[in-house]
């Protein structure tokens, strides 16, 4: 199994940095949260900016890479997380974040087929 992910857009890699090959480690899962996931609109239809403290929130994030150790995350997946138990990584100009197996709280992805989870 491959654990490692080409990072960065590539208008931003040089001649000697076409492809950057980046493995992860050990229990690693290696995400990026998208940009849209700043500013959110409440039900009523209020616009609640980024800058807006909202106590204990997790974020959705895409995953990039696994580290050999993960059992339950795929690259692909998303994966729901605490934004205070993370380490940020910028490559190329791009945000990425790298967390524990252990402080993902839920994934949505296509391949789960059983189980007890909600239809996001």
């Amino acid at each position: 199994m491959d654990y490692r992910a080409y990072v960065g857009p590539p208008e931003l890699r040089g001649p000697r940095e076409e492809k950057q090959p980046i493995t992860v480690l050990f229990d690693r899962v290696l995400v990026q949260v998208s940009q849209g996931d700043g500013e959110r609109r409440s039900r009523a239809g209020i616009l609640i900016p980024a800058t807006a403290q909202v106590s204990r929130r997790l974020v959705w994030a895409e995953v990039v890479a696994v580290g050999p150790h993960v059992r339950a995350v795929k690259a692909g997946d998303k994966v729901l997380f605490n934004p205070e138990d993370r380490f940020e990584v910028e490559v190329h100009g791009e945000e990425y974040v790298i967390l524990r197996e252990r402080d993902i709280h839920a994934v949505a992805s296509e391949r789960i087929d059983g189980g007890t989870g909600l239809y996001l």
